[in-house]
């Protein structure tokens, strides 16, 4: 018997940052990443579940990575574009990272995520505070 999964989101990164980086290709200088953009809009997927973390990508998005909430320590934000959209860094117990670039409506994913781990990594990532 399989144990359904309620997707919170599911989709990839934020088209913006596509746009902006087309945009800064007519610089010349920043080509390498618009490249980086355009791979990221074609194969990047992420999905976030009530159970986990999944993100597809690399060459072809034949990469997937599964993270467990129970395994993260700390979850950092950055806002890109305004705001519209962010940069998220997962970090594990066991000191990897996990870098989402370009994720929409990052800080409900943010506050989302910071729901379903540990006291411990709510107070590393800044979601409550230290009592």
């Amino acid at each position: 018997m399989a144990i359904k999964e309620e997707v919170y989101y599911e989709g990839g990164p934020h088209v913006g940052e596509l746009i902006f980086n087309i945009a800064l290709a007519f610089t010349i200088i920043c080509i390498p990443l618009t490249v980086g953009a355009v791979v990221r809009a074609l194969w990047l997927r992420y999905r976030i579940t009530d159970r986990r973390i999944s993100i597809t990508g690399g060459w072809m998005g034949r990469d997937r990575t599964d993270i467990i909430y129970k395994e993260i320590a700390k979850v950092v934000t950055v806002p890109r574009g305004l705001g519209a959209w962010g940069d998220m860094v997962v970090t594990l117990k066991d000191g990897s990272r996990i870098e989402m670039r370009a994720v929409p409506k990052f800080r409900e994913m943010f506050d989302y995520i910071t729901g379903k781990i540990s006291p411990q990594a709510k107070v590393a990532s800044g979601a409550i505070g230290v009592s």
